[in-house]
């Protein structure tokens, strides 16, 4: 995001003049070849017409000096003129330092400037809401490793009581054993059940582990993490779907400025791909720091108008404003997909945060029905009316209970994050946290 951000404010200038300063040394050598013929010629000509006009000029008196003079200039003409070549060669060879500042200032530009510059933006606030959708994330991500190590904790404590229960009923059935009451068939299947409560122990061991150690390594936390705050259910249904969807679609949903942002950086690519079929103006200067040693055809100074237009290009502007307006079409399809997905994602969230804070609260009674019939069974086996088998699955059964009313509160503070996150809510998880009717599990 920062990146991005850098990279629309650097474009942000794009319509002042670019100032550049450059110093060079030049050697060169120039040769010219001058043809005087013609020049003498006329000379000679222009000359020998004043001279014979001259004497008119003055009075009668001087008429005969004036031509005396007049013909011996006359007839030293020739001779002067022949002093001159008929053809002058020249040659120069210098080096010079050529220190300049250049200036080009932007006037018109066909519209690619703003183009570059609202691309630029579109890309920094596509990037703004890739930035909010990864903490919405982030904070999901967290919401499932915190209280996946509460959840792999509460089945670790159901997976120990299970077994203890069990070493409990193998105790009792090995007394029963030596009483003669039961056969020792009947302690065998005890023992199968208890072992099979053993392994389940031991995997809930490695996977709390596994928890604690995924969740400390998310935080930074070299000494691990103790959560405080437990697995729980509002007791109390959510608000309707509606208030969901109505702030899931809103635009400032981390996936609808993605969407919108993507729009209009393709529309940004239209008005660059239109500003190749039109001309750009422009203004420049240039000034020479050295004057009194440069080349004689550089001049001092220059300042001027440029106007540019491409007449045949190597890449055809029609396909690529084709292509562009493609993309455009393109954004406004993929735009109007997500809010349909956002919709369907809010729906399927609260559903599942419904359906489990519901199925939470009707194991409640599962379980207390399963307790009690663990009971009974445990009562009729010391007495010898009930089998063991019957008391394993009593015993199962209740575990079975207890497994997915944790298994419900972790899917009901997931889905409920899932839900927040998706109908631009996030922030609103700790009000549902502080809510006088939340239920802690177990």
């Amino acid at each position: 995001m920062s990146a991005a951000e850098s990279t629309a404010h650097a474009l942000k200038a794009l319509n002042r003049p670019v100032v550049s300063s450059s110093v060079s040394v030049i050697a060169y050598q120039k040769s010219l070849s001058v043809d005087l013929t013609g020049q003498k010629d006329s000379f000679s000509n222009a000359a020998g017409q004043f001279l014979e006009g001259l004497p008119g000029e003055f009075p009668a008196e001087f008429s005969g000096i004036v031509q005396q003079v007049t013909g011996r200039i006359g007839e030293a003409l020739p001779g002067l003129l022949s002093q001159i070549p008929d053809e002058l060669d020249f040659r120069a060879r210098q080096t010079v330092i050529r220190p300049n500042v250049t200036a080009v200032m932007p006037l018109y530009s066909g519209g690619a400037i703003p183009a570059i510059q609202h691309g630029a933006e579109a890309g920094a606030e596509l990037a703004r809401a890739k930035q909010a959708g990864a903490q919405d994330l982030s904070q999901v991500r967290l919401v499932q490793s915190y209280f996946g190590q509460q959840l792999a904790q509460a089945l670790l404590a159901s997976a120990a009581g299970t077994r203890d229960a069990f070493d409990r009923h193998l105790a009792n059935a090995q007394a029963l054993l030596r009483q003669g009451v039961i056969p020792r068939s009947r302690v065998l299947e005890v023992q199968v059940a208890r072992d099979a409560a053993q392994r389940a122990l031991e995997r809930a061991t490695m996977e709390e582990r596994n928890a604690s150690d995924s969740l400390a390594r998310l935080l930074d936390a070299e000494g691990g993490v103790r959560p405080t705050t437990p697995l729980f259910v509002n007791g109390n249904a959510l608000e309707p779907l509606d208030d969901f969807l109505a702030t899931a679609t809103s635009p400032g949903q981390p996936q609808m400025r993605a969407a919108q942002a993507s729009r209009h950086l393709a529309d940004s690519g239209v008005d660059l791909a239109r500003s190749r079929m039109r001309p750009q103006a422009f203004a420049f200067g240039s000034y020479n720091f050295n004057r009194s040693d440069a080349i004689p055809v550089d001049p001092d100074w220059i300042v001027g108008l440029g106007l540019r237009f491409t007449l045949l290009s190597n890449i055809d502007r029609r396909d690529t404003l084709d292509a562009a307006q493609a993309r455009s079409r393109a954004a406004d399809n993929a735009a109007r997909d997500m809010q349909k997905t956002i919709e369907i994602e809010t729906s399927r969230a609260y559903n599942l945060v419904e359906t489990a804070r519901r199925s939470f609260l009707l194991l409640d009674s599962n379980i207390k029905a399963a307790e009690e019939n663990v009971r009974v069974h445990e009562i009729g086996f010391r007495e010898g009316e009930d089998t063991a088998s019957q008391l394993i699955d009593a015993r199962n059964t209740l575990s079975l209970a207890q497994t997915q009313r944790i298994a419900s509160a972790y899917e009901y503070v997931v889905s409920l994050s899932a839900l927040l996150m998706a109908s631009n809510r996030g922030d609103s998880f700790r009000d549902y946290l502080l809510r006088p009717d939340r239920i802690s599990a177990p």
